[in-house]
C-alpha cells in the first residue's frame, strides 16, 4: 500500500499483516480522490472503520486541514498510529479508538461539521452501513455541502434517500461500489 498523491505521494504504508482487514485498493482510493478533487484541501475528513488509515492519510496528503480516524480494534488502531507516525503527520491526524457510532457521538459533542465522512465497515457487518447512515441523517455532523461516502459490496442495496441525506452518485469498480450522499436540498 502506498499514498497515491499529494505531499506524501509514493510513501509506503504498513499493511494489515496478520490483521484480518480488507484495505481499500490503491486503484479505488485513486478513483475516490479523483472524484473528490480539490475540495479535500482545507477540509475536515472523517474516516470511519479506518483500518490502516490509508483513506484518511490520503486525505491529509492532499491537504485536508484535519483528519479523524475512527477504529474500534486496538491492534488496527495501533497500525494506523504507526502509519501516521512514520509520515510525521500526527498534528493533523487524530485516531479515536472506539466503534463508529460512539466515535461519531464524540465528534458531535465537539460540535464539528465534517466536509467528508468515509465509511467502510467490514463487509460481513452489512447492517453497519445503514446504522451509520441513519445516525448521520438524524444528526448534525455533515457540513451543509458535506459528502458521506460509503464503500460497500456492489450487490448491497443502500437507500437512495433518508430524511435528510440522499444518494447523489454510485461508482462501481469490480465487486465494490462507492455510494455518495449529500444533504437533500429540502433538508
Amino acid at each position: 500500500m502506498r499514498v497515491i498523491a499529494g505531499t506524501y505521494r509514493s510513501r509506503r504504508l504498513k499493511g494489515p499483516g496478520t490483521l484480518r482487514l480488507r484495505p481499500t485498493s490503491d486503484r479505488l482510493r485513486e478513483t475516490l480522490f479523483n472524484v473528490l478533487g480539490p475540495a479535500v484541501k482545507d477540509s475536515l475528513f472523517v474516516d470511519l472503520y479506518s483500518g490502516t488509515g490509508a483513506i484518511g492519510i490520503e486525505a491529509a496528503s492532499r491537504g485536508a486541514r484535519e483528519v479523524i480516524l475512527v477504529e474500534s480494534h486496538e491492534g488496527t488502531a495501533r497500525l494506523a498510529r504507526e502509519n501516521i507516525e512514520a509520515l510525521g503527520i500526527g498534528s493533523s491526524v487524530q485516531v479515536i479508538e472506539d466503534d463508529a457510532l460512539r466515535g461519531l457521538e464524540k465528534l458531535a459533542g465537539r460540535r464539528l461539521l465534517a466536509d467528508f465522512i468515509f465509511l467502510d465497515p467490514p463487509y460481513k457487518d452489512s447492517d453497519e452501513h445503514l446504522k451509520v447512515l441513519e445516525y448521520l441523517d438524524s444528526g448534525h455532523l455533515v457540513a451543509p455541502y458535506g459528502v458521506v461516502i460509503v464503500e460497500h459490496r456492489k450487490k448491497i442495496e443502500l437507500p437512495g434517500r433518508l430524511n435528510r441525506l440522499e444518494r447523489t452518485r454510485v461508482l462501481e469498480q469490480g465487486d465494490t461500489a462507492l455510494s455518495f450522499y449529500s444533504l437533500a436540498a429540502a433538508a
